[in-house]
């Protein structure tokens, strides 16, 4: 039986981590069917997601068989590493050490380049069209594959985990068919600056709770671990900031 009154934490976690990708395969989608045409674009969003589904359903009831503990130690091992990679690449386009991703130049470049390439017979399948956007929802749905395994794992909330990244696909392909452009107003390193504050913590909760820790408060201290990540990381941001203030400063002298 499902918990849902505990679900919250990886319905969010994977909602949340799942929108990002989402809105980088839906920019990849959109280009390449307005260039190509969009019935071999869809051909091809669907294989690749239909092939996600699969590794969902076919890993998630394998998981189960893993000791609880060990589930929990490796998980949150990978999952916390994974979580500061997203955070570590926030900070630094937060601190403008990185540039933003910009989902409006993606799109042109993705147009441009799709343009050059020979055009696909009329009445034939365009193979560039259906492998482009396949390659992208593979690509970019792994991670998706990843988190929900991992969020979902550790507390048998692989069906929450789902529904939330789900939620994030429908609600990104609602966006699109309505707007038809690149989703550039969606705060993309703001999610990716949260969500990697929100998996890292959940890492090093499930790493705490394989060795055997007891954390204070059980599951609320999930929250504290939040603001200890999300402190230090804010922290880190104005110090670069400030490095990087002083660095110009000193170079204008």
């Amino acid at each position: 039986m499902i918990d849902w009154i505990h679900a919250g934490p990886a319905l969010t976690a994977a909602f949340l981590a799942s929108l990002v990708e989402c809105v980088e395969a839906a920019t990849i989608v959109l280009a390449v069917g307005t260039v190509r045409g969009w019935r071999s674009a869809l051909v091809g969003m669907a294989a690749g997601l239909a092939l996600l589904i699969a590794l969902v359903v076919v890993l998630g009831p394998a998981l189960g068989i893993v000791p609880l503990t060990v589930l929990q130690l490796v998980i949150g091992v990978l999952l916390l590493l994974f979580g500061l990679s997203w955070l570590r690449k926030a900070v630094l386009r937060a601190a403008r050490v990185m540039p933003l991703h910009d989902e409006h130049r993606a799109f042109a470049a993705t147009t441009t380049a799709l343009g050059t390439i020979a055009p696909a017979a009329s009445d034939g399948w365009d193979t560039v069209a259906v492998a482009t956007t396949f390659k992208a929802m593979v690509l970019e749905g792994i991670e998706v594959v990843f988190i929900v395994l991992s969020v979902g794992a550790a507390h048998h909330m692989i069906i929450p985990a789902s529904l939330g990244a789900a939620a994030a696909g429908v609600a990104v392909a609602l966006a699109a068919l309505v707007l038809r452009r690149p989703l550039a107003r969606v705060p993309e390193n703001t999610l990716k600056f949260s969500v990697g504050v929100l998996l890292a913590s959940f890492g090093a909760f499930w790493i705490g709770e394989g060795l055997g820790f007891h954390w204070p408060g059980a599951d609320l201290s999930i929250l504290g671990l939040a603001g200890g990540f999300l402190i230090l990381s804010s922290v880190t941001v104005v110090a670069l900031r400030t490095e990087a203030l002083r660095a110009r400063t000193v170079k204008e002298i």
